[in-house]
């Protein structure tokens, strides 16, 4: 079990922890907070492989009526439409939630951010803890407390700042993950790399390419445990991304166009990101002065990890459209972040419907 903290200014701070298992450690720091009650969220195909063992191993802390206390959303971004938020909030009131309660997250980004969002508003803030059960949550969206539900318009458009109190990943989860999602924690581990000044991240995962997708292995422990520590260091800097934060929507323009235009069905997440990370590098190459060789150095980590990168048959113009509503635009333009070399981040570039449309095509002719 590993363990690191992220320091925000004012003095917050909060332990990140993962490793195998679940060390009795942490439910003894939990207990000592004397929650009144713990709400549990997490989502209906988690319940026999992750929810049930958890409610089980959890018994004395939780107690013996705790699946009364369980909310299992759907399966899927669908699932964190804001529409959904009012059955939550009136099961949690007709149980009794109070402002000395906790709400666990149980799953992956999908369930953090719905849950986080819940704990932010209910009742002005409760308690909120994270335990991811993905790569993807790990490395990013239980880390830096972002907390968000989506609008038909826009992906995570509704949201806050609201950082847990603890975030604890079992990497046992992980023996069981599909290749899917597999990719989609990878994409976000490269991004780190791709943002990494040191450019020690990058070296580590080119290096350990064939470990990455072995969750008992030292080197992936290792890897893992420096995406997180990276994520956590820019937040740490930035907690409500005023500045230095927002180089972590590396890829993110792209990628969250193609969600919404496909209303949140057909990407996972990740493969929305890898496939923006690849757009990202063609715009960098041509705006802001990416080297040919820092360009192959990239795209080829991204082959070798066999991430997504192709096009989906989907149109430029149609999804520049759907950059229009994105939170990073200004003025009614889409911003950018983009990469002058591994390590050195550009941000708020304005890229043109013509340049976005150059890049994709180019992105359709490698790669499909």
């Amino acid at each position: 079990m590993i363990e690191l903290k992220v320091k925000l200014p004012g003095g917050v701070e909060y332990p990140i922890t993962a490793g195998a298992g679940w060390p009795d450690y942490i439910k003894s720091a939990i207990h000592k907070r004397k929650h009144s009650r713990i709400f549990l969220i997490s989502q209906r195909n988690l319940q026999s492989l992750i929810v049930d063992p958890f409610l089980a191993r959890w018994a004395d802390l939780l107690g013996d009526d705790a699946r009364e206390r369980l909310f299992l959303m759907e399966e899927g971004e669908e699932a964190k439409q804001f529409a959904h938020l009012e059955k939550v909030y009136n099961q949690l009131i007709r149980q009794g939630i109070d402002r000395h309660a906790a709400i666990f997250a149980l799953g992956g980004g999908v369930v953090g951010d719905f849950a986080g969002f819940v704990a932010a508003t209910i009742l002005r803030g409760v308690a909120f803890y994270q335990f991811p059960t993905t790569l993807l949550a790990a490395v990013d969206s239980s880390v830096g407390g972002k907390v968000a539900v989506n609008v038909a318009l826009g992906k995570n458009m509704v949201g806050a700042f609201y950082q847990p109190r603890m975030v604890c990943c079992n990497t046992d989860h992980f023996l069981t993950l599909p290749e899917r999602e597999w990719r989609c924690g990878l994409a976000e581990m490269v991004k780190h790399a791709f943002l990494d000044p040191e450019g020690r991240l990058l070296t580590e995962l080119r290096t350990h390419l064939n470990h990455l997708r072995d969750p008992q292995s030292d080197p992936f422990h290792r890897c893992l445990l420096d995406s997180i520590a990276f994520k956590a260091g820019v937040v740490s800097q930035d907690e409500h991304e005023h500045g230095v934060r927002a180089i972590l929507n590396l890829g993110h323009t792209t990628a969250h166009a193609l969600e919404s235009l496909t209303h949140y069905q057909r990407f996972a997440h990740g493969e929305a990101v890898s496939r923006g990370l690849f757009t990202m590098l063609l715009l960098s190459r041509r705006l802001t002065g990416l080297s040919d060789r820092d360009f192959e150095i990239m795209r080829s980590m991204l082959e070798a990890l066999q991430l997504p990168l192709d096009t989906a048959g989907l149109l430029a113009d149609h999804l520049y459209e759907h950059m229009l509503y994105d939170k990073k635009s200004v003025g009614g333009s889409p911003r950018f972040i983009l990469l002058a070399a591994p390590g050195q981040p550009r941000m708020g570039q304005e890229v043109s419907a013509a340049d976005f449309r150059r890049a994709w095509e180019e992105q359709k002719e490698r790669y499909g």
